[in-house]
């Protein structure tokens, strides 16, 4: 099903998931995809407890020989001259939950979902927010019932210390695209951490 499809992926500046993504993103690539890196300002040049960017960076261009989208201008053209299968977001911020809810577009992730959803192609979300539960939950409902729009399956991943917090599982990321490309939400979306 994802085999010679163009997938963008949009990493946001959630560092500590980054783990969790890679793999999945080198699944997309071992499954036949060609996947297209959109960064966020952030993700390119902040050095975290997590890891330092350039080191995320060179990891990234050892997964997909793709150029990054580092730019709104490389990032326009992903509307109609290069349109892509699926724009995935993962991990996808409190912040870039709220941009994109309220049709702010600043930076090149956001501009490849925004292009994708133009065309009528599926985005699909893999959030990692402290306030999912908080001021964030109106947002995400707001993208939940948004055409196009799905979420790879997620729940609270630390209820007790913080309860306001939600995570996608990450290790869903394939059957959720795939689900997406056939314009189907994966079930359960709510799923205990």
């Amino acid at each position: 099903m994802l085999k010679g499809k163009h997938i963008g992926f949009g990493l946001t500046g959630s560092h500590c998931t980054f783990d969790a993504v890679y793999p999945q993103i080198e699944n997309l690539v071992e499954l036949g995809a060609k996947v297209t890196p959109f960064l966020t300002y952030t993700v390119e040049t902040t050095d975290t407890k997590f890891g330092d960017s350039g080191d995320w960076m060179k990891r990234l261009q050892t997964i997909t020989s793709e150029p990054f989208v580092n730019s709104m201008v490389k990032a326009e053209p992903f509307g109609p001259k290069t349109p892509l299968d699926l724009m995935i977001i993962a991990p996808m911020t409190g912040n870039s939950i709220s941009k994109f809810a309220n049709a702010m577009t600043d930076n090149p992730v956001l501009m490849g979902a925004k292009a994708t959803l133009r065309n009528g192609k599926p985005v699909l979300l893999g959030i990692s927010t402290n306030d999912g539960l908080g001021l964030n939950g109106v947002n995400i409902m707001r993208l939940m019932a948004t055409k196009n729009i799905y979420f790879i399956p997620y729940g609270q991943d630390d209820h007790v210390k913080k309860p306001n917090s939600l995570v996608a599982h990450m290790d869903q990321l394939i059957p959720a695209a795939e689900a997406a490309m056939h314009g189907n939400q994966l079930q359960p979306v709510l799923v205990q951490k």
